[in-house]
């Protein structure tokens, strides 16, 4: 990111430099360097307005999932997908610590509570690493686990809602069924990538060793405690029967996506509130817990949204946005995919912060909008694709592992058919 960041900014000094020399002054015009100065300011004062207006919205989907997880919600996901999980991953013995934690990293995936989800990541590679006889190597189960991470189902991509509500949206969840359709696409690739590229990596040499490093991380131990609840599983008719009515809705939100969109919100919080209830959550507290939780979330990541918001701001100011993507973009808007919409997929891989705050410049465009196509598809490509590359250097990472195989590839094997899945079903649903 220090990379992308310098260099957005870099080639916008140097563009709006030389249009500033090349410049013929005109009555009432801003030079290119007075236009690239008042970007800067703009981006900056955006930004933060930007921010506060995400504060409520994030609180409030937080303090929602914060509830669904005290009910137990995440236990019961896990105990329907476990009989599934257990096919997948063969070389995992069904009893494992690291099979319940996979379950429950895709579970918290599953309903967008990301910072749920890393815990149990770890843990469950520490878990796998145990299993590995050759340390340092990343194991094809490793592989197939973090693919599976970076693309999963998604059916409630609550970042990118509160960011569409916060931009002025008049329907943020309208992008629920583009999501899960995605991510299912994605989801489906990614397994079969993974076990077919398995194939051709090398498979590792070498004794390796054996000593296991007994420490656990902060992470480990949050996500230790959990494990044991979902150790049971269901009989494995519910869990065909739970994957038929996930795979039915996709049909339905095709059809029907515009019909269904403005009753999901006030659904789904009279939903997960009464899931509460009947699971004899104390849910204000509970509420108010999780809430608290995404006012934190919307404070910090408004650095983030600074830097990123000013180096866009700067780079399309000068031109150079323009220069780079409409050549390519001439070329995929053809299938699609706009410019705007190709630069966010180029960078939603690299880095997550600097592709939340470019889809947050994008919905802030009033020449675009949120509830334009291209609003719309940033948005789904938001919620159905992953950070690549931070995912794989902060779980194997955890684990020590340098030698990554074939997990690289399945994952950026899963971006693009989860890119190309955002266009298709963007272009059936919401296209002119």
């Amino acid at each position: 990111m220090n990379a992308i960041f310098f260099a957005l900014i870099f080639i916008a000094f140097a563009i709006a430099g030389y249009r500033e020399l090349t410049w013929s002054a005109v009555a009432d015009a801003q030079s290119p360097m007075q236009v690239l100065s008042l970007a800067v300011v703009d981006a900056a004062g955006g930004a933060v307005t930007l921010a506060i207006g995400l504060v409520g919205v994030m609180a409030l989907f937080l303090g929602l999932m914060k509830v669904a997880e005290a009910g137990g919600l995440l236990v019961i996901i896990a105990r329907v997908v476990r009989p599934l999980m257990v096919r997948l991953f063969p070389e995992v013995p069904a009893e494992h610590p690291a099979m319940g934690a996979m379950i429950l990293n895709i579970s918290a995936n599953v309903l967008g509570l990301g910072n749920a989800a890393t815990p149990f990541g770890i843990r469950a590679m520490q878990e796998l690493d145990k299993l590995n006889p050759h340390k340092g190597t990343a194991t094809n189960a490793m592989a197939l686990f973090l693919a599976i991470n970076t693309s999963s189902v998604t059916l409630l991509p609550t970042g990118i809602i509160a960011l569409r509500a916060a931009a002025g949206s008049s329907d943020p969840a309208a992008i629920l069924p583009t999501t899960l359709f995605a991510t299912i696409c994605s989801t489906a690739v990614a397994i079969v990538a993974a076990k077919f590229y398995q194939r051709f990596a090398a498979a590792p040499t070498g004794a390796g060793s054996v000593e296991e490093d007994g420490a656990e991380t902060d992470a480990g131990k949050m996500a230790a405690g959990s494990l044991e609840s979902a150790a049971g599983a269901y009989p494995g008719w519910v869990s065909w029967l739970a994957l038929l009515a996930v795979a039915a809705i996709v049909p339905l939100t095709i059809v029907y996506g515009r019909a269904i969109s403005p009753w999901i919100i006030p659904g789904l919080i009279v939903l997960l509130l009464g899931f509460g209830l009947l699971r004899k959550v104390r849910v204000y507290e509970v509420f108010v817990e999780g809430a608290k939780d995404g006012f934190q979330v919307a404070l910090r990541i408004i650095p983030y949204l600074v830097a990123i918001l000013v180096a866009v701001g700067m780079f399309r100011a000068s031109g150079a946005m323009e220069l780079l993507v409409v050549p390519l973009g001439a070329v995929t808007g053809l299938f699609g995919l706009p410019p705007e919409a190709l630069s966010m997929a180029l960078l939603r891989p690299l880095s997550g912060s600097g592709a939340y705050g470019f889809v947050a410049s994008i919905l802030q465009d009033p020449a675009i909008g949120p509830d334009s196509y291209t609003g719309l598809l940033v948005s789904t490509l938001q919620g159905s694709t992953e950070t690549t590359f931070y995912v794989l250097a902060v779980y194997f990472g955890a684990v020590q592992v340098r030698r990554v195989r074939h997990a690289l590839a399945a994952g950026l094997t899963a971006d693009l058919a989860g890119v190309i899945a955002a266009v298709v079903i963007c272009s059936v649903l919401f296209a002119a």
